[in-house]
């Protein structure tokens, strides 16, 4: 599980590309809200946020000034937090506070608690002590799920469910049944997420797309652009090169460490009038 402090202000609003990635992610906003689009779905506005697993693109936008902490973690730790199958919240966004939790009390409150406080080291601290607590009185999650997850995440996607099933002692069926509860995605649909993360990641490094492709389990080169658009909405061509377009840089950082996930849209270098900064956490559950 990680975390990072987002404070960021603009003269003018800011669209970003989110592209899927193998975390599910509670975004605790401290004032402002966020719009959040997606094809197929009416766009939310929200001040805090949850989205479970994904396969498609969204877009991000504010209206230039934004602050508040994001809290990405594995989809079965998020399944322990929210006791909701997390099938239910594939490709949506909701508002925290209409989940089930254990907290206590509304997620808004945890936020504003936050954002009271004096500094991120304050905030992360306050945090790290809900998030213990929040995960011993959630709803248990299974070891074998886990370990599942953490195979595919290791070999970037690539292991046959079958084989997969094998490692962790289940049937095909009962792998497939567990992880759309607690993971949101059937294991060949998270592996299509896992391998496309690397392939961004090993774009983003200067592997052209044939390597790529080939590194990464793909047919051939037709299959990882394919794949490339149903899941970000560009070629890795035009993602590629929209990485190296200056505004790319910090403070739009990506959500990941060391990974190519988003894209600001559109970017310009006078975008920015004052401090923008993202202040990062790493913390291990589980």
């Amino acid at each position: 599980m990680s975390y990072r402090g987002i404070r960021l202000a603009m003269n003018r609003p800011r669209r970003r590309l989110e592209t899927p990635i193998g975390a599910s992610t509670l975004l605790l906003g401290f004032e402002q809200p966020v719009r959040i689009s997606r094809a197929g779905r009416t766009p939310d506005t929200l001040v805090s946020v949850y989205c479970g697993p994904t396969t498609t693109p969204a877009v991000g936008e504010h209206g230039g000034r934004f602050s508040g902490i994001e809290v990405l973690m594995t989809p079965w730790a998020a399944f322990t937090l929210f006791g909701t199958p997390q099938h239910e919240l594939v490709n949506r966004t909701v508002d925290p506070d209409t989940l089930p939790h254990s907290l206590g009390s509304p997620l808004g409150e945890l936020a504003a608690a936050l954002a009271a406080l004096p500094g991120w080291a304050d905030r992360f601290g306050l945090l790290d002590e809900v998030l213990t607590r929040w995960r011993e009185a959630g709803t248990p999650s299974s070891d074998r799920v886990a370990r599942a997850w953490s195979l595919l995440v290791r070999t970037g996607g690539a292991i046959p469910v079958p084989r997969l099933a094998e490692e962790v002692g289940w049937s095909v069926r009962h792998l497939e049944n567990r992880f759309r509860e607690q993971i949101g995605l059937g294991p060949k649909a998270a592996a299509r997420v896992l391998r496309l993360q690397r392939a961004r990641r090993l774009l983003a490094q200067g592997q052209s797309a044939a390597e790529t492709a080939a590194l990464c389990g793909f047919y051939d080169q037709a299959h990882l652009s394919g794949e490339f658009k149903a899941m970000t909405g560009c070629t890795p061509r035009e993602f590629t090169q929209a990485r190296r377009l200056p505004a790319q840089v910090s403070p739009a950082a990506d959500r990941l460490s060391g990974e190519a996930t988003s894209l600001v849209l559109p970017a310009r270098p006078d975008d920015w009038s004052g401090p923008g900064a993202h202040f990062s956490k790493t913390r291990r559950i589980g």
